[in-house]
């Protein structure tokens, strides 16, 4: 039995490690290709490790366009983003989880409905309404309507989290006279810290690697993110692979730190939203 058990960890543990380096090599290639002479990179086989590296690849991608000005607005856009979404969200999944009121189901059923709702479905209607409130070229479109409620996934697992609070918490702090508000503010909130890390961390991921929407509201070069800007190292004809690869690895960088000091987290909020009662 013990052996049994013995084999069956070290087998999991050895598909997992295969299934790492499937995800792996392709980060490790990026890798490899930022610190690669530009012929290391058209050679045939390929060459896993440059000898030397150019590490100046790094300095030249980041002079290469005005990569600090692309980085200080994806942070703008990144933290306006979560900054509404945070505020929304749970807002909207308070009301309709711990407040009863006539319509609540039906509203979520139709906030939920949004999600099977395609982009490109709605993309040229969104765009009309902004252009017509003059928000075209500015970061209002991109940053806005995060306040507006905060993404249907988002209140979805915050409506779930909430549900799995007991209600005697909420009976006891209106008996000790405390508002809706304040049990809100008070009580909830730091009961669901762990999920709102995780929102943010999603928020965080889409709002950094938006590529889309910078695209269609974004006109002046001034104003691109660095998901728009890495466009700029590739040309009609002639495509900078060791600069845009290092470029690449410097964006992906923040998301890889992210999700390493948040991965606790994250287990924590999926048990608990697992738990009812």
């Amino acid at each position: 039995m013990n052996l049994r058990y013995f084999m069956t960890k070290v087998i999991g543990r050895l598909v997992l490690v295969l299934i790492s380096i499937v995800f792996l090599v392709p980060i490790f290639w990026m890798f490899t290709t930022s610190i690669k002479d530009m012929s290391e990179v058209m050679t045939y086989p390929p060459i896993w490790w440059p000898n030397p590296p150019k590490w100046h690849n790094y300095v030249e991608a980041v002079n290469y366009i005005p990569f600090g000005r692309y980085t200080l607005n994806t942070l703008i856009i990144t933290v306006g983003n979560i900054a509404g979404v945070l505020f929304s969200a749970p807002l909207v999944a308070y009301s309709i989880s711990r407040i009863k009121w006539k319509g609540r189901n039906i509203l979520f059923m139709i906030i939920l409905s949004t999600v099977l709702i395609p982009f490109p479905v709605i993309m040229i209607p969104v765009f009309i309404i902004f252009a017509r409130l003059g928000w075209i070229n500015t970061f209002r479109p991109l940053i806005i309507p995060a306040f507006f409620g905060g993404g249907a996934f988002n209140i979805f697992l915050l409506r779930q989290f909430f549900m799995t609070i007991p209600e005697e918490l909420s009976d006891a702090a209106r008996i000790d006279g405390a508002s809706e508000f304040g049990i809100y503010s008070k009580i909830m909130l730091p009961l669901i810290k762990p999920i709102l890390i995780v929102i943010s961390l999603f928020t965080f991921l889409g709002a950094w690697n938006d590529f889309m929407g910078p695209l269609i509201y974004l006109q002046n070069e001034a104003k691109y993110t660095l998901a728009l800007g890495l466009q700029m190292y590739r040309s009609t004809n002639y495509v900078e692979w060791p600069l845009l690869m290092a470029a690449a690895t410097i964006v992906v960088i923040p998301t890889i730190i992210a999700f390493y000091f948040t991965q606790n987290t994250i287990v924590e909020s999926v048990t608990l939203t697992g738990l009812k009662g």
